[in-house]
């Protein structure tokens, strides 16, 4: 009976013992390809770029108008609508006119009563002077005649100047728009009696919209740069004001995707700001539907270099190792490899820039270093499967296998 047992026993064991072998018997290259685990890959994108400064700045308005009755009277028409756009010269408020048109008719009565005068005077002074020949009347009252006659000219062009006035109070009368752009609220409302002179309540506020004014502060370095590279312009020079130099920008509002409006430098502040180091800093932008607003807050971006080519690639697949950033890189038969990388900048659709290792321009012997990322593969999603010196199944954006080469 025992012996029975022991049969069973290694017989069992035999069974367990070629199953191992079998298990451990050398894998095929499918078998290594079927076990790999699956990622992303893609190419690196080359694309012309600048490089860019960013600021956050402000709107502010290339005129502002505070208006104010320029006469006294009572308001008879208000002509617009909150928040109107209105050309120069549109009219606005209108006063009362009744007590200027009086006036103007009551100036112009005491000067034709003075022109009445004159010719009266004119007769009398040439009835004296045949008076004085024929020795009828004294010199000294002939004169004293004369000279009466002649201050009603004087009289007349004073009181003209009287009718003037009083045109010009009733033109006053009338308040149109100084310049064009956008108009506030009105203060006052019909029927109100306004005051002439500067205390006076402001009736409402025009701001120019057409340029806009983008301002922002930059500091001494980059004030410095923009002067350089304005002046390094064919025909420009650096003591030239920074609106001759036209140094482009462009900004776009908190609720905008990049900057999509454009502009020129026109100003920089006289004097730096003592303990930041900044200086104030304006550009002009054209807006001609008035659809922005001063006081606005605004993102801007200052080109600082020519175009050139640059090799982007995901920011998600830009790894970390303590200080060092790298890439995951596919090799001979899909085997990753790490790529230690300096990484640039971030752009606003989530690429970021690549940019030469410390002496890996040198070694590639070319000056155009992005032709190094010609044919290359990287992981960029299921970088977490993903082991160096270990193969993996390289997939497109839309889950198809695809054909890959060793990474260069």
């Amino acid at each position: 009976m025992a012996s029975v047992c022991f049969s069973r026993s290694s017989l069992f064991l035999f069974v367990l013992t070629a199953l191992a072998f079998v298990g451990c018997g050398p894998s095929t290259d499918a078998d290594k390809t079927k076990e790999a685990p699956r990622v992303t890959v893609a190419h690196p994108v080359v694309r012309s770029l600048l490089d860019e400064d960013d600021y956050n700045g402000w709107l502010e308005a290339s005129q502002t108008v505070d208006l104010r009755a320029r006469v006294r009277g009572h308001i008879q028409k208000i002509a617009f609508k909150d928040g109107d756009l209105v050309q120069r010269g549109q009219l606005l408020f209108e006063l009362d006119p009744r007590p200027f048109q009086a006036a103007v008719d009551e100036t112009l009565a005491q000067v034709r009563a003075l022109e009445a005068q004159k010719v009266a005077a004119d007769k009398n002074a040439a009835r004296a002077e045949d008076l004085v020949k024929a020795k009828a009347v004294a010199v000294s009252e002939y004169e004293q005649i004369v000279a009466d006659a002649h201050s009603y000219t004087a009289r007349i062009a004073a009181q003209m100047q009287a009718v003037e006035k009083c045109k010009l109070d009733l033109e006053y009368s009338r308040i149109a728009a100084p310049i064009a752009g956008r108009i506030g609220r009105a203060m006052l409302t019909e029927g109100n009696l306004v005051n002439a002179g500067g205390s006076d309540p402001v009736l409402t506020t025009i701001v120019a919209v057409d340029p806009i004014y983008v301002d922002f502060n930059v500091d001494e370095r980059a004030m410095q740069r923009y002067q350089e590279i304005g002046a390094s312009r064919p025909g420009k020079d650096q003591r030239q004001p920074l609106r001759e130099q036209k140094m482009p920008l462009s900004f776009g509002l908190d609720t905008e995707k990049g900057f999509p409006h454009q502009g020129y430098l026109v100003f920089a502040d006289n004097k730096y700001v003592e303990g930041t180091g900044t200086i104030m800093v304006r550009g002009a932008a054209p807006n001609p539907d008035g659809r922005l607003v001063p006081g606005s807050r605004v993102r801007v971006r200052v080109p600082v270099s020519d175009k050139y080519e640059a090799a982007l690639v995901p920011d998600s697949a830009v790894l970390s190792d303590q200080d060092r950033k790298y890439l995951l890189v596919l090799g001979k038969d899909n085997v990753v490899l790490r790529r230690d990388v300096t990484p640039g900048r971030l752009l606003d659709d989530g690429m970021r820039v690549i940019l030469p290792a410390p002496g890996e321009e040198k070694a590639a012997g070319n000056k155009d270093w992005v032709k190094n990322w010609e044919g290359v593969w990287l992981i960029t999603l299921g970088l977490q499967r993903a082991r160096v010196d270990y193969p993996v199944q390289p997939l497109d954006a839309n889950g198809q296998p695809v054909t890959t080469t060793a990474a260069k």
